[in-house]
């Protein structure tokens, strides 16, 4: 059962649209205002840096959450599981470590799921956001140390440019270079590197080469608008002097 749950409790918690509520909160449909995404980054341009941040959280937990959930109900055996949720472990699958691709193959897809939920919510005509803030959430929960250097990428490119566009696309694209630098260093009880040992997590490279494409592809429109000098660059509100 745990199986084909977890996706399906993804998708589903990835499609509620917190931006269309939050910004409808203020009398607003975000979808008619801004660039018309429902994700964070319009939600704090139009409505407001305060509704903006809540937005990215929200969208951030239905990402780590789900994700939180299938490592603790689909565990590997010699696998320590990230961020251990009470009561979960009575209803876990415990997989040997023979069988950890599967394992392994239930997170991803679970993570998947999440950012597919919030990209193409059926509650919204199956449009939503370009799943950033959610693909942080499901990274956070799958490989947290990544998450850290993909904010200080994002950091730097945004520092450089003032797009968040860019930075976003920027993250995305750097997502599978770490996530195969990580493979190449990391090392395993034996001492070995995950790479040498052949036990490196080949479905969480695949993951994260389709959610980076994922991503850029969602910004599609925002490479055009570059592209032709129209994108926004983001310009911090000044202070009133009055």
């Amino acid at each position: 059962m745990q199986l084909w749950l977890c996706p399906i409790l993804a998708f589903l918690l990835g499609s509620i649209p917190f931006g269309l509520f939050i910004a409808r909160l203020k009398g607003i449909d975000i979808r008619q205002h801004g660039s018309g995404n429902i994700g964070a980054t319009n939600v704090l341009r139009v409505v407001g840096k305060k509704y903006g941040i809540t937005c990215l959280l929200l969208d951030a937990l239905k990402g780590f959450v789900p994700v939180a959930i299938a490592l603790n109900l689909v565990q590997i055996e010699g696998r320590k599981v990230g961020v251990p949720l009470p009561g979960l472990d009575d209803f876990a699958l415990h997989l040997p470590a023979a069988k950890q691709l599967t394992g392994q193959l239930v997170h991803v897809l679970t993570a998947l799921c999440a950012i597919l939920g919030h990209n193409y919510s059926p509650w919204v005509g199956f449009k939503g956001g370009k799943g950033i803030a959610t693909s942080a959430g499901v990274l956070l929960g799958l490989m947290p140390f990544a998450v850290i250097l993909l904010l200080a990428v994002w950091g730097i490119a945004f520092a450089a440019t003032r797009y968040v566009s860019v930075a976003s696309i920027t993250a995305a694209a750097a997502l599978p270079v770490l996530t195969h630098i990580g493979a190449r260093f990391h090392k395993g009880p034996d001492g070995r590197t995950l790479w040498e040992a052949g036990t490196w997590n080949k479905p969480l490279f695949i993951f994260s080469v389709v959610i980076a494409v994922l991503a850029i592809w969602k910004h599609r429109g925002n490479i055009r608008r570059l592209m032709d000098g129209t994108e926004n660059r983001f310009q911090p509100k000044k202070k009133s002097n009055a």
